[in-house]
């Protein structure tokens, strides 16, 4: 059946969704008309983490956490999605920087190990990349879109000034925005998402899969433990719990850095506006105190959790006070092989990580389409 002009060509409750590309900047924007929501997508370029020394992470992790309060600071976002993805190299890229920045002289020992060491590990090397995904609330930002012009076209102004303060975020959070990506650059996000087999031909022809309208796949077939469509098996892990201690500002690099698994990490914040998350925060201590004194009355002695639950709320006034962000987290991670054999492994594989990483994961079972939209492509979709 034709699908109606502007709408994006995926399965289930996505298919409602519509693009937009916005004629100032040029980015593609999508459109969820049940939600209210304008999406954008950002990809983001950064030095490796895990090599730079505890100093220089601790200050980038406070200089990460301006830019989360930055986003809840306006009131007028609704979600913003981190995905970290591995991506198939075929190792062109590696062997071009060798000859671009290197000095491959024959007659030196480390000249030849270098080409040896490329020629090895190129064709079997993946790369990451991250994206950053903007999601606009129409009905908390009525008021500014009306004022705009209305419609669309004022939620995309509006949205514009979002972007821009974002941007100046990130740059002064040393991470390095690529640019907005255009509609044609997303819908090779989701055709590679869909379709891992046709990522490095779509990467390689610079015009091929720019159309959101054939961008979905051509079939899914959802079971109770995992998803499969076009070339790939796919299983969705729900990050259930998170450290319950003090951990290092990379404790997510087990994971992260999973060598020979092709996987997706998305990381979906929720801003609360400040004013609800003092409320809320005054509520808790309220029902904190209120719970101790009753445990106090009839006799019973308080253990560790309730203690370590009071001081962690008492954390978060703190940080709200110091100017800080309050977000609600969801960590959610998509596994990919090609056989099911390969995916049952590579699923255990990440099990054994998140431990490593002191998280606690679980299968999504029964909601394995859904999940995979929400894990595997940068649009902001709420599980």
């Amino acid at each position: 059946t034709p699908r109606p002009a502007g709408t994006l060509a995926l399965p289930g409750d996505q298919a409602r969704l519509r693009e937009y590309e916005d004629p100032t900047t040029g980015a593609g924007m999508i459109h969820d008309p049940h939600q209210n929501t304008l999406t954008v997508v950002c990809e983001i370029t950064h030095p490796a983490f895990v090599l730079l020394d505890p100093a220089e992470q601790e200050r980038r992790v406070t200089a990460w956490g301006r830019v989360l309060a930055t986003v809840c600071r306006s009131g007028r976002i609704a979600t913003l999605q981190i995905l970290e993805r591995t991506l198939p190299d075929s190792g062109t890229g590696l062997a071009e920087w060798w000859t671009t920045h290197g000095q491959p002289d024959d007659t030196s020992w480390a000249a030849t190990t270098y080409a040896e060491l490329i020629n090895r590990a190129g064709p079997a090397g993946e790369r990451h990349a991250t994206t950053l995904s903007l999601s606009l609330d129409m009905k908390a930002a009525a008021r500014q879109i009306r004022t705009a012009g209305g419609g669309i076209r004022g939620a995309a102004a509006v949205l514009r000034q979002e972007m821009n303060t974002l941007t100046a975020a990130l740059r002064s959070a040393d991470l390095t925005p690529s640019g907005w990506l255009t509609p044609g650059q997303i819908a090779v996000i989701l055709r590679s998402a869909y379709d891992p087999a046709i990522a490095a031909t779509l990467e390689r022809h610079g015009q091929i899969g720019h159309d959101l309208a054939t961008a979905g796949p051509v079939a899914v077939n959802e079971t109770w433990s995992r998803i499969r469509t076009d070339s790939a098996h796919h299983a969705v892990l729900w990050i259930s719990e998170w450290p319950r201690s003090m951990v290092y500002p990379g404790f997510l690099s087990p994971i992260l850095l999973s060598s020979g698994i092709q996987r997706s990490f998305s990381l979906i914040c929720t801003p609360m506006r400040s004013d609800q998350a003092a409320r809320d925060i005054r509520k808790k201590k309220v029902e904190h105190i209120s719970d101790q004194a009753q445990r106090a009355k009839i006799g019973q002695i308080e253990d560790a959790s309730q203690t370590a639950e009071y001081h962690d709320v008492l954390q978060q006034e703190a940080d709200l006070t110091a100017g800080h962000g309050i977000l609600r987290y969801t960590g959610l991670i998509t596994i990919t092989a090609t056989t099911i054999e390969d995916l049952d492994a590579h699923v255990a594989a990440l099990e054994q990580a998140a431990i490593q990483a002191n998280c606690e994961t679980r299968l999504l079972a029964g909601q394995q389409a859904q999940a995979f939209t929400a894990a595997a492509l940068p649009l902001c979709r709420q599980v």
